[in-house]
């Protein structure tokens, strides 16, 4: 029996019925490259069973404290049903893209049992009427709480789901699985009693570890050579009030080479900067459409992952975050993308000098039941229409293998992401690096975002602006000599 930290207890209280706690995937496969040139759908439950114990969030599930007096703990299920967790369905006609992200964002919108293992598999055929996608392809969406897994942990469960070959190797794993039994409340509220003992010190503890960063961070501050990534509150647009419990899902996919070219523009640039500044753009030109562009710039929130290589494994969350500029106030896109590294390296520096690690843990401290009495307070009451928000969307970066995967056999062609929304943050773009390609997907409130093939135009129409504003123009040749040979044969 292991107990949540803070951070992932979090994600437990802070989840209502508009506002589920998961994230996801979908990703798009090709299974004419598996053993059977098909995959049935007894292959995929028994291949999944065959690697369960790759990783520990397969079949662990909470139990929580009576009253939230205390945080939540992992439990081996000892009622752990595969059926339950790997679904399968067909995507209705037309079974085109568009099909395609309806039923993922209706899939994605329902909540999670927490009271079985959080998470599930959904194994969608038909895509037989989708651009650029071999015929027989099935997609997977996956949905995981965000209790159990950050965007890091999460690479855990992919590589015990996909192997480097079509073959199929057989795979062995070093966890030996046995069932836990479910402890009686009275045991559950004598180890909150004692940990609440224990808080005193933890608090101070940790206290005591982030005073040397605050100091550090103060002193760059006032001697200027640290700056404020941000200053005050976000503008407040159509992406942040009260969201509903319908979602849209949607994403595009860029040439990984590309964005590396393009981050040249701007020396010191990263690929997460040319990211940012196309969703940045896409941003400015769809709240242009809509009428609703502040004149200060958007600002994201981009989650940091503290994993050491020692908790590579560990299950649960190991985040901390900062505020990124994303320029949306800049119409010129080479402009954009400098503007945007500079706010990003400034935001770098004073999150370093913090600590991300110190920042992560003061979520140790936050008191469970009060989190999640106040989570449903605000949404009921509808504060985050009240009052402006500290960020507009969040920007969540999850690196990935440059080399092919393959799931039972079946070749991943490409994966989008899914994330969680929230009342105040109606937009969430998780982006995936793979095989030489990034996906730039996104989550959104369908009652505010009822146009998401717009949106998706928008990054599109932001990545080539910037791609043809940063790269360098490919030479024409001259044409002189061959007029010159022309009118010479013309005379003659």
């Amino acid at each position: 029996m292991q107990q949540l930290t803070g951070l992932d207890a979090s994600f437990v209280y802070l989840e209502t019925p508009n506002t589920p706690m998961h994230i996801g995937s979908l990703a798009i496969y090709d299974p004419s490259t598996s053993p059977n040139g098909r995959l049935r759908f007894k292959e995929v439950l028994a291949f999944v069973e065959s690697r369960l114990d790759g990783a520990w969030a397969f079949r662990r599930r909470l139990v929580r404290v009576p009253f939230d007096l205390d945080h939540p703990y992992w439990i081996e299920d000892p009622d752990f049903d595969l059926e339950y967790h790997v679904r399968h369905i067909a995507l209705p006609e037309p079974g085109d893209w568009r099909q395609l992200c309806i039923l993922a964002a209706r899939l994605h919108a329902r909540p999670l049992d927490l009271n079985k293992p959080l998470w599930e598999f959904t194994i969608i055929e038909g895509l037989d009427n989708i651009d650029g996608l071999p015929k027989g392809s099935i997609a997977i969406l996956s949905k995981v709480h965000h209790a159990a897994i950050d965007g890091m942990s999460g690479v855990e469960m992919t590589t015990a789901i996909h192997d480097l070959t079509p073959d199929v190797p057989e795979r062995k794993f070093d966890v030996s699985w046995k069932a836990d039994t479910k402890p009686s409340d009275a045991e559950l509220l004598i180890r909150a009693q004692v940990n609440a003992v224990r808080q005193p010190l933890k608090v101070a503890d940790i206290i005591a570890r982030s005073i040397p960063g605050m100091a550090k961070a103060s002193t760059g501050l006032l001697s200027r050579d640290l700056n404020l990534p941000t200053t005050g509150s976000a503008p407040k647009t159509l992406f942040n009030r009260t969201v509903s419990s319908h979602r849209v899902v949607d994403g595009v996919r860029f040439d990984l080479d590309e964005v590396k070219a393009i981050k040249n523009a701007v020396e010191g640039a990263t690929v997460n900067d040319v990211i940012l500044s196309v969703v940045g753009g896409a941003l400015r030109k769809y709240l242009t459409h809509h009428e609703d562009l502040p004149k200060k710039d958007l600002i994201a929130f981009a989650p940091i992952s503290v994993r050491t290589e020692e908790e590579k494994s560990a299950l649960g969350n190991q985040v901390s975050g900062m505020l990124v500029n994303l320029g949306t106030s800049v119409e010129e896109p080479v402009e954009r993308l400098r503007l945007v590294h500079d706010k990003s390296k400034g935001a770098k520096a004073l999150t370093n000098a913090i600590g991300a690690r110190n920042l992560a843990q003061f979520s140790e401290v936050s008191p469970g039941g009060l989190m999640g009495l106040g989570a449903r307070l605000y949404s009921r009451a509808g504060l985050a229409n009240a009052h402006d928000p500290a960020f507009n969307c969040v920007v969540t970066n999850v690196p990935g293998p440059p080399v092919p995967l393959y799931f039972a056999g079946a070749q991943l062609i490409e994966q989008y992401g899914t994330g969680p929304i929230f009342d105040g943050m109606g937009l969430i773009h998780p982006v995936y690096s793979y095989n030489g390609t990034i996906c730039v997907s996104f989550t959104a409130d369908r009652d505010t975002v009822n146009d998401p093939e717009r949106y998706a135009d928008c990054l599109r129409e932001a990545f080539e602006e910037l791609k043809a504003a940063a790269l360098p123009k490919p030479k024409r040749k001259s044409s002189s000599k061959k007029t010159a040979s022309r009118k010479k044969a013309a005379a003659g």
